[in-house]
């Protein structure tokens, strides 16, 4: 079955962020086929009192879901020294899951606890869905502690 491209302004994350026009038909297949998340062009802001860094949602329910509640505000607590951690106000929808994520990952671990990866790693099964991927300088959230963070549409 042949994959339907997303949008000319969605990003395949296996890719290093480059656009859809910036990669080849052929290759875009591919991170589709391989259920690699792409990225819709909805940007997020996310700020608090150690900075404000922007994030491109992912192009599934889960993210288009956690739009739909913007905008919030989150208490996120350390886990791990890898990421920060908070609970949403409400469950997001079932996505495909993956184990692996990289600094700068957003992602739902369960069905309501959003994360904010700042180091590379991986997590144990079930995996999380990934929300979306930071633009910015993700180790604004590299130090230990509890944070609140907003999190509201960019623009």
């Amino acid at each position: 079955m042949e994959p339907v491209f997303a949008g000319a302004g969605s990003i395949c994350l296996e890719n290093g962020g480059m656009t859809r026009a910036e990669i080849t038909a052929e290759r875009w297949r591919y991170c589709i086929w391989n259920g690699w998340p792409t990225m819709a062009r909805e940007r997020i802001r996310i700020s608090s009192d150690w900075g404000e860094v922007t994030a491109d949602l992912a192009d599934n329910e889960a993210a288009k879901s956690l739009a739909q509640m913007l905008p919030l505000t989150i208490e996120m607590s350390d886990h791990l020294r890898q990421e920060k951690t908070g609970n949403l106000p409400a469950l997001l929808p079932e996505q495909r899951r993956q184990r692996d994520f990289s600094v700068g990952t957003l992602g739902l671990w369960s069905s309501d606890r959003f994360v904010i990866y700042y180091r590379n790693g991986r997590v144990p099964s079930p995996g999380i869905v990934v929300l979306g991927k930071v633009a910015g300088d993700v180790s604004i959230f590299d130090r230990p502690g509890s944070v609140t963070v907003r999190i509201e549409r960019a623009g």
